[in-house]
């Protein structure tokens, strides 16, 4: 674990730091484009920086540039050893600026420190080194061709990758898809989210400083118009890699059928169940899991277990162990590593999570400024609060009396990205998951799994690959068989 610093030394970091102002293109830091747009801090609502964001032509150079990198070939036919080693220096460099990256992502998204701190930058660095360490020990196949034919079945990198972010977790988003990408060979445009952009184009600078070479890695700041969208509809950009709302994500399928159709790959939204069985063991620990599923990242998480689909033999005492563990959660200054919850992400995104906050609340129920603690509801199936992905500290409790009500329940929504089962019984635990239609079923914990297992959603939660493990570097390269006869030409037919 790292060892966290005061609040006075966070705020003495912050106060030093120079901050990036301009998207990052064939490395090195110029002027965008695009017109100016204000970084703002959400916990105080004060102007980080002013930051230069690129449009359509810089996307345009950026492209170019990037594929001119890729068909060069000093990263894409590098030896894979030769990236590995690159990509670990990088990560090296990230340990050695961890505070002031720290810090620049609580400023910039409002999480608090501790989580900065403690999960953010460490998994980012385990998640760039697993895929560099992880590159020179993937085998290709061959296939059985017979004794007159050998077939090889070889993995390329896919060529220019375009990588859209979302705002909720910037680094490790970023770090799920560049780890996977570089280590592949690809060259990289990432579109980090208009909230947060700041750590995004460090990271950039970081990369070019362990040796990525120019063009291999740009940051181009700005808002969807100006560079989501060109990206996605660009002739020459052979995949994009997205992490965010469901809405947007469909957007980029339709920009790859309106252009070249590039291969897309989505990560998008969740309204996760937490199942909690009659024959539950250890409610203490089922409510630990539980406030930690719906409030972590003020559960600003597309995986945040927001609906707890408990039944009724186990809800009394349940909730009395959630209020009490909520108590432990505090919410103010993200700076301070004393709190838990920080800011939400905007005053809009904010207003929109205020909006659920109706009712009588078990506890919580009022914001103040962008500050929501956590709240928790008892309602029906179909209320709203139960319904919606809220991206915000709002937990909804929903009785039920048997175990097929909660498979039921737990089933009812578009999404499928995760869940959770507790139960005493290893066969009930078994039948519950595999009948939860999810991409990770976590059972008597809550999770996403590790960097070692694949992470996506099914139905309107995930599309075209999976994040993390092995499987993260299908989407970031193309397969191909080469054919090799053979048969003795003499063999055949003679003429003459």
């Amino acid at each position: 674990m790292t060892d966290l610093l005061t609040r006075d030394e966070y705020g003495a970091i912050a106060a030093e730091i120079d901050l990036p102002a301009t998207p990052f293109i064939d490395g090195r830091f110029q002027k965008g484009a695009g017109p100016m747009m204000e970084t703002i801090n959400p916990a105080t609502g004060d102007v980080l920086a002013k930051i230069s964001t690129a449009n359509a032509k810089d996307v345009d150079f950026a492209v170019g540039k990037a594929r001119e990198a890729f068909e060069q070939g000093h990263w894409s036919h590098l030896h894979p050893s030769e990236r590995k080693d690159v990509l670990i220096r990088m990560c090296k460099l990230i340990t050695r600026r961890r505070h002031e990256l720290a810090v620049m992502e609580s400023l910039d998204s409002g999480k608090p420190i501790r989580d900065c701190e403690e999960i953010d930058i460490p998994e980012v660095i385990h998640t760039i080194k697993w895929h560099a360490e992880l590159v020179d020990k993937i085998y290709d196949q061959t296939g059985p061709s017979g004794d007159d034919a050998i077939s090889m079945i070889v993995r390329e990198p896919i060529g220019v990758v375009g990588v859209v972010l979302p705002w909720n977790f910037p680094m490790l988003m970023m770090a799920w898809k560049i780890g996977p990408a570089l280590a592949a060979g690809n060259s990289v445009i990432v579109k980090p989210a208009e909230q947060t952009s700041l750590t995004a184009l460090r990271l950039a600078e970081i990369a070019h400083m362990a040796g990525v070479p120019r063009g291999v890695l740009q940051v181009l700041p700005g808002d969807g118009p100006s560079v989501g969208e060109p990206l996605g509809l660009h002739m020459d950009v052979d995949m994009v890699s997205f992490t965010g709302s469901t809405e947007t994500g469909k957007r980029f399928l339709r920009y790859a059928a309106d252009s070249n159709m590039k291969e897309v790959t989505l990560e998008c939204g969740g309204k996760n169940p937490c199942v909690v069985l009659a024959d539950a063991e250890n409610l203490d620990h089922v409510a630990e899991h539980v406030v930690n599923a719906a409030f972590w990242n003020m559960g600003e998480n597309c995986s945040a277990a927001s609906r707890v689909i408990v039944h009724k033999a186990v809800k009394e005492p349940l909730m009395v162990r959630i209020v009490a563990r909520i108590r432990d959660w505090k919410t103010g200054d993200p700076l301070d590593p004393a709190n838990h919850l920080g800011a939400l992400i905007d005053a809009d995104h904010c207003k929109k999570v205020s909006g659920y906050l109706k009712g009588k609340a078990v506890v919580g129920g009022k914001a103040k400024g962008n500050f929501v603690p956590p709240t928790v509801y008892e309602v029906k199936p179909n209320d709203k609060k139960a319904q919606d992905e809220i991206f915000g500290p709002i937990l909804s409790v929903i009785e039920v009396a048997s175990t097929e009500e909660a498979i039921q329940l737990a089933n009812d929504t578009s999404y499928g990205l995760a869940a959770s089962v507790f139960t005493a019984n290893t066969r009930q635990a078994i039948r519950t998951a595999r009948e939860i239609k999810a991409g990770t079923v976590t059972v008597n914990c809550y999770g996403e799994g590790d960097i070692t297992t694949p992470f996506g959603g099914f139905k309107q939660s995930g599309f075209g690959g999976r994040d993390n493990s092995i499987h993260a570097h299908d989407q970031f390269t193309q397969l191909k068989t080469i054919w090799i006869d053979l048969s003795d030409p003499s063999e055949g037919d003679n003429v003459g």
